[in-house]
């Protein structure tokens, strides 16, 4: 009874909201069903050729030096640049981008992974009755529809569960989705829908159960974020964009306008990182899109300028799949201090975040406990009492830098602007800032628009609706099945390359080493729980990929599942890249050291380190520590107070058990604190209450050292993999 009067109230309520925006749906529908026909047409209507095959990074180079003067130079490869690169080319322009690291090396790498239009901006367009936010989600959601058309191989529909707690909420959580719904019009992916308690269990088994009324379902995007962007760069260097990374700019040209009298900007001075060689690139049109370091750009062009990003720091953590559903995501819409946290299945794993806390703009954001915590403490409360969450189960850990933006134009100069804004600097620099992943597409266009009329550019409309990307052409959701069938590829490795490639995977797979297995034929992976392959490193060069950093994190997307297992990858990658690239032994030593680096301090490794030092807390009682040291001393026979490598080879053999001593020294170094070559009695016991109190999982000195214990009765093979390793 008292759910149906929730129902009549809201529908009172919100019955007018419903029929204004459902009749502004209606004129959306049609609009989506015209713009089906001019996405074809738009596609079709792109004169300039495009290449089978992208340039080498060596040729752009020499584009970019030997070109008299380009019509647009766009400065960032990330979503946004390279967006506007593609919408730039694709329109007839000479068009030039310089990234001074990896494409996607900054935020558009570090996202939630979603393609959406927003739930919680058109909660705030209905509440405030506010247009520009209801505008804001409109344009998501056609961007959203575009880009799971354009690269069906990196993105998918995502179901995501939004589990209620209270009766009153169920209505009206019910009718904010449904009108998220009629928003997306014709481009909705599917309806929502609601589901009792019973069934909310059984999709999502790990919800916790207590006060749960029901569930609400609606669906958004997921998509691969790096390779995303990635595939937007290969798309622009197709079609004969010089594109390249590692250029770094330095300053900006300007040359005298005779007309005026006034100062133009006119190209850049650049560096190639990789080499050191500086040249200058020429242009009609220079575009700053460089996110997060949007104001060091604009400084270039003039230092009085007042700054407009204000940069927000959102950090995400990687858990077992375990964690969640194949296929279903959850949304706490109002965390413990107001923000929203996503908890979704990503790569057979699962992903948490975001935070959202004030930062300094830095190339090398790092994830804090403080935010780890609060993530962790926000799943903790929507998940099974039977589910232990716990510190050590996170595998990886991310901060991403959002540039949210104050529009210089706005008498507010302290309003954060929540869509994107294009600006153009007296001298004519074009700045593209703020706005979302979703909608770079859209910002791109608005930003090539202006450059056009702001320097007189000759070129047409956007072309990029509908504008298939690298990899999408020939892609089907089966093409997997020829891999396996033509090349004798695992099915797992098979599915990922389809889904990381597109119909370039069958590149990837004639470049596979053989096994020497019966199967799989052909495809050595780099770790065993992961389905990279060694071949992914060779083709990754081709990509334009130039350090050990590119490959675990962009091209492959080790370090954001699991730091251990990059960790682990990182020698043979190296060993790989450094024949394709030509590198002596110490740019090999200095790559593997670098992207250690990158490990530990960008990617959570920092972080698992705190939680096990040499003055890390042991709490167990005092039959667990007897217990402990009867174990340990069976290594120690000698009761010296430590074990070495020599210890436990002689304790492996006597059950005969062999493990490779480069193998044993990566295990017992996980432990040794001091870094002295042993572990000693109270580093093991502090690993220990570690493991008891879940700020550690998967330590293989602690699984060798209890099978060995059980083993020494049993005699039976002691499993030495890593087990899933977190942080």
């Amino acid at each position: 009874m008292a759910f149906q009067k929730a129902v009549k109230g809201t529908a009172l309520i919100g019955g007018g909201a419903i029929a204004t925006v459902f009749g502004l749906s209606q004129f959306s529908q049609y609009r989506n069903k015209h713009a089906t026909f001019v996405r074809v047409q738009a596609a079709e209507a792109v004169t300039v050729p495009i290449k089978d095959h992208f340039p080498t990074r060596e040729q752009q180079i020499l584009a970019l030096q030997t070109t008299g003067e380009f019509d647009v130079l766009v400065i960032g490869g990330g979503a946004t640049g390279c967006g506007c690169a593609l919408d730039a080319v694709t329109r007839g322009l000479k068009t030039a981008l310089l990234e001074r690291d990896d494409f996607s090396s900054g935020t558009s790498s570090r996202s939630t992974k979603l393609i959406h239009g927003g739930v919680r901006y058109l909660q705030k367009a209905i509440m405030n009755l506010d247009l520009e936010q209801y505008k804001i989600v409109k344009e998501s959601l056609e961007e959203r529809a575009n880009l799971l058309e354009i690269a069906p191989h990196l993105s998918a529909p995502l179901p995501i569960m939004l589990p209620v707690y209270k009766w009153w909420q169920l209505p009206y959580y019910w009718f904010g989705i449904k009108l998220y719904d009629i928003v997306a019009g014709s481009q909705c992916l599917k309806s929502s829908y609601m589901l009792s308690k019973s069934r909310a269990l059984e999709l999502f088994p790990m919800l916790r159960k207590d006060d749960l009324v029901g569930a609400i379902v609606y669906y958004d995007g997921q998509h691969n974020d790096a390779r995303m962007n990635l595939a937007i760069a290969l798309t622009a260097a197709r079609y004969g964009a010089a594109t390249a990374n590692y250029a770094e700019v330095l300053r900006l040209l300007k040359t005298t306008d005779p007309a005026s009298g006034k100062e133009r900007v006119c190209g850049v001075r650049c560096r190639d990182v990789l080499t050191g060689q500086e040249f200058d690139v020429k242009a009609k049109c220079v575009i700053n899109a460089t996110g997060p370091f949007t104001d060091s750009v604009r400084k270039m062009d003039d230092q009085e300028v007042p700054n407009i990003c204000q940069p927000s720091a959102g950090v995400h953590i990687v858990m077992p799949g375990y964690y969640s559903p194949d296929n279903m995501g959850l949304l706490d819409p109002a965390t413990s201090d107001g923000r929203v946290i996503f908890f979704l299945p990503w790569e057979k794993m699962t992903i948490a975040g975001t935070t959202d806390s004030p930062t300094d703009v830095t190339s090398h954001p790092i994830p804090t406990e403080e935010d780890i915590n609060f993530i962790l403490n926000e799943v903790r409360n929507y998940l099974s009492v039977d589910v232990e969450v716990r510190r050590g189960d996170v595998l990886a850990a991310w901060s991403g830098i959002r540039p949210l933006v104050t529009d210089p134009s706005s008498k507010d100069t302290q309003s954060i602007c929540r869509n994107h804004i294009v600006t153009i600097s007296e001298s004519g620099l074009v700045t593209i800032a703020g706005g979302k992943w979703t909608t770079y597409r859209a910002m791109a266009q608005d930003t090539i628009d202006a450059a056009i009329e702001a320097h007189g550019l000759k070129a047409g409309s956007s072309k990029t609706i509908g504008l298939q990307l690298q990899g999408a052409e020939d892609w089907s959701p089966t093409l997997y099945i020829r891999l396996v069938q033509d090349y004798g590829l695992e099915s797992e490795v098979a599915q990922h390359l389809a889904s990381t490639y597109g119909d370039k995977a069958f590149e990837v797979a004639k470049i596979a080493q053989v096994t020497g297995k019966r199967w799989p034929i052909v495809g050595k992976r780099l770790v065993s729980e992961f389905p990279y392959i060694e071949a992914e490193v060779v083709y990754g060069v081709k990509e334009y990929a130039r350090t050990a950093v590119d490959m675990i994190s962009r091209r492959t997307r080790l370090a954001f599942l699991n730091v251990q297992a990059a960790e682990e990858a990182l020698p043979r990658i190296v060993d790989i890249m450094g024949k394709e690239l030509n590198w002596s032994e110490q740019k090999k030593k200095e790559e593997l050291e670098a992207a250690k680096k990158f490990l530990y301090y960008e990617m959570g490794y920092k972080v698992k380190s705190d939680q096990l030092t040499d003055s890390s807390e042991i709490s167990l009682v005092p039959s667990d520590i007897e217990r402990y040291k009867k174990r340990f001393h069976m290594f120690d026979k000698e009761k010296k107070g430590f074990i070495t490598i020599l210890d436990v080879q002689r304790v492996l053999e006597s059950i005969s058990v062999q493990i490779a001593e480069n193998t044993l020294h990566d295990i017992l170094n996980e432990v040794d604190l001091n870094k002295n070559g042993q572990v000693e009695l109270n580093e093991f016991l502090q690993l220990m209450s570690a493991i008891q109190k879940g700020h550690v999982s998967g330590s293989r000195l602690a699984v060798l050292m209890k099978s060995a214990e059980e083993n020494l009765r049993r005699r039976a093979v002691i499993p030495v993999d890593r087990s899933g390793g977190g942080l």
